[in-house]
């Protein structure tokens, strides 16, 4: 099951269109989280097994400082997307590394590439 946390700065609909797709998608808005600290909803997404998709540099930075092997993060660096780019975009992701994400990741993806890191980061 591909189960993922959206962050504050994706668009809340990204999670309704990935439901649509079949997907276990949540929008930290939906789960009350809206006001989190990042590491609060990485400790949510890891209780309940799911992948954080977020814009925000700092989820990788507190999976390094913790040594944590998960949960998978996937990083994006492309701006202006609307959310059928937004849940398009989470989708081909998934596609290229799934393996490595339900393996525990912390993934970077822009207009030019994908990057994965495996967890624990070093």
């Amino acid at each position: 099951m591909k189960r993922v946390r959206l962050d504050q700065g994706l668009a809340p609909k990204a999670a309704v269109i990935l439901r649509e797709e079949g997907w276990d998608a949540v929008h930290v808005m939906e789960a009350g989280l809206a006001n989190a600290e990042d590491i609060e909803i990485l400790e949510f997404a890891g209780q309940n097994r799911q992948v954080c998709v977020t814009f925000d540099h700092d989820f990788h930075a507190h999976l390094a400082l913790a040594r944590a092997d998960g949960p998978s993060v996937i990083l994006i660096r492309v701006e202006g997307l609307n959310s059928r780019q937004q849940a398009e975009l989470i989708q081909r992701v998934w596609i290229s590394c799934s393996d490595a994400i339900e393996a525990g990741a912390a993934v970077s993806v822009d207009e030019a590439a994908i990057r994965v890191r495996n967890l624990p980061l070093r």
